[in-house]
């Protein structure tokens, strides 16, 4: 009797699997870059080219799904910030770390809502964002004993701005996705003090013309 027996296909089908979730996070990362957290799983299996149920075998919902393309972009920006509130230079450290969330958020419209929204149900999130507010707030206090800041400027002020860039970068991407570099520094010059030396504006503004493509990108999206 011949006991040769045909290969088990566990360790296929394993692989299988792991590249099939190598292809949904790579399909998210993209989708959630581009639309924000709007997207579906279905969406997510459309663009991986996978089943719907493929997606759901692996994340049961979008949380998940969240979860696990943004947890390492967040532990960065909290190894960010934690640099920053080490840097030699008070000032230079806020800039960088500006500099830091304006360009990762800018990029990705599915980071800039995680980190400006940081919902509290994301459990995975918890230690992070506990991490990431006060060292922020340091790097602030910092800059402000420096006497780098404006007098008033508050660390909630640096969330904000960051959100102003990021609306300027939403707007401008479909004509010059380079833009919100120019508020970026516009809005580091409207809170250093006078005894620091001011960005250079080294990005053009919107021409009129970009304005108004910019604007009817924008009414496009809202009539979809």
């Amino acid at each position: 009797m011949n006991h040769a027996t045909a290969p088990v296909p566990t360790r296929r089908l394993r692989a299988d699997a792991a590249r099939n979730q190598q292809r949904i996070v790579a399909a998210a990362r993209e989708l959630f870059a581009d639309h924000g957290l709007e997207i579906t799983l279905d969406d997510v299996a459309e663009r991986a080219g996978v089943g719907v149920g493929t997606v759901y075998r692996r994340f049961s919902n979008k949380r998940e799904l969240i979860a696990e393309v943004f947890e390492q972009n967040v532990t960065q920006f909290a190894v960010a910030a934690e640099e920053a509130s080490r840097h030699p230079d008070p000032w230079l450290g806020l800039v960088h770390l500006f500099e830091y969330a304006c360009t990762h958020l800018a990029t990705n419209r599915g980071f800039s809502e995680v980190m400006l929204e940081l919902e509290e149900d994301l459990d995975r999130f918890t230690s992070v964002r506990d991490r990431i507010k006060p060292t922020i707030a340091a790097v602030i206090d910092r800059a402000t004993a420096a006497g780098a800041l404006a007098p008033g400027v508050e660390s909630s002020d640096f969330f904000a701005l960051i959100n102003m860039v990021d609306a300027v970068a939403q707007f401008s991407k479909p004509v010059n996705p380079s833009t919100w570099k120019r508020y970026m520094a516009i809005a580091l010059n409207g809170v250093r003090s006078d005894a620091v030396p001011r960005q250079e504006l080294s990005v053009a503004p919107l021409t009129d013309e970009e304005v108004e493509q910019a604007k009817t990108y924008v009414c496009t999206g809202r009539r979809r």
